[in-house]
């Protein structure tokens, strides 16, 4: 099978400080691929990278077999890419209306309510809430407006910055049922994650990230096995 995504040789920098050193990895239609890593390792770069938020100094992204490393962001999100940022990634001083009016900006006045109504139906939680200000709302209630917001574009390719980072494991449990929900719908995502468990429950194939270069490709539940990388990283030097 094609790869719907290919990485290849990309290396990236702040400034004059370097990040990514030849991140080399493909992205399987229908997949769920995780970025695994610890903070400072690289991940979060590579979707800024993928998505066109970000230049590489050196290297190609490729998109259905197109080269898309100089294709600016918004014309990759008309094209089916979608990134969900890190952290909380609304407009906490709009309403979650707003939020979804501003979120669906590439797609048709009429068009776009019935996709609004279609993600309130899925988050039923937005619904009660639709007139206050997203920033008034909970962590997870925040995160369903930030995916709902990604997903009113109808993507191919939905990437995900720290989907579970400081939610209660109810509240992930819920947003992993969304992400499984999508990709049984033929939609690839692409997570980064700091937890290994939660790679293992979601992600059919992990790409682990450390200082900027791949380090290991294949099933998350492998890198239990690797003492070089998982238990020193995610179980601690000591154990």
């Amino acid at each position: 099978m094609a790869s719907l995504i290919e990485l290849g040789d990309i290396h990236f920098s702040y400034g004059s400080v370097p990040v990514l050193f030849g991140v080399s990895f493909d992205v399987q239609p229908g997949e769920v691929l995780g970025l695994l890593g610890t903070n400072g390792a690289g991940k979060s770069t590579v979707l800024r990278v993928l998505a066109g938020l970000s230049s590489p100094s050196r290297g190609v992204v490729r998109y259905d077999g197109r080269d898309v490393t100089a294709v600016p962001a918004e014309t990759l999100c008309r094209q089916g890419i979608a990134l969900m940022v890190g952290g909380r990634a609304v407009f906490p001083d709009l309403t979650v209306r707003e939020n979804l009016q501003l979120g669906g900006f590439t797609v048709s006045s009429d068009e776009l309510e019935t996709r609004i109504e279609r993600e309130l139906a899925r988050f039923p939680q937005l619904a009660a809430r639709i007139d206050n200000l997203a920033g008034s709302m909970s962590g997870g209630e925040q995160q369903q407006l930030a995916i709902a917001k990604a997903l009113l574009m109808d993507p191919r390719v939905l990437c995900i910055d720290e989907l579970s980072l400081g939610l209660a494991p109810t509240v992930v449990a819920s947003l992993f049922d969304v992400v499984r929900e999508v990709n049984a719908a033929g939609v690839t995502c692409i997570l980064v994650e700091q937890s290994l468990t939660v790679a293992a429950q979601l992600c059919g194939r992990a790409v682990f990230l450390e200082k900027g270069s791949v380090r290991f490709t294949g099933d998350p539940n492998e890198l239990l096995e690797r003492g070089d990388l998982a238990r020193a990283v995610f179980l601690g030097s000591g154990r």
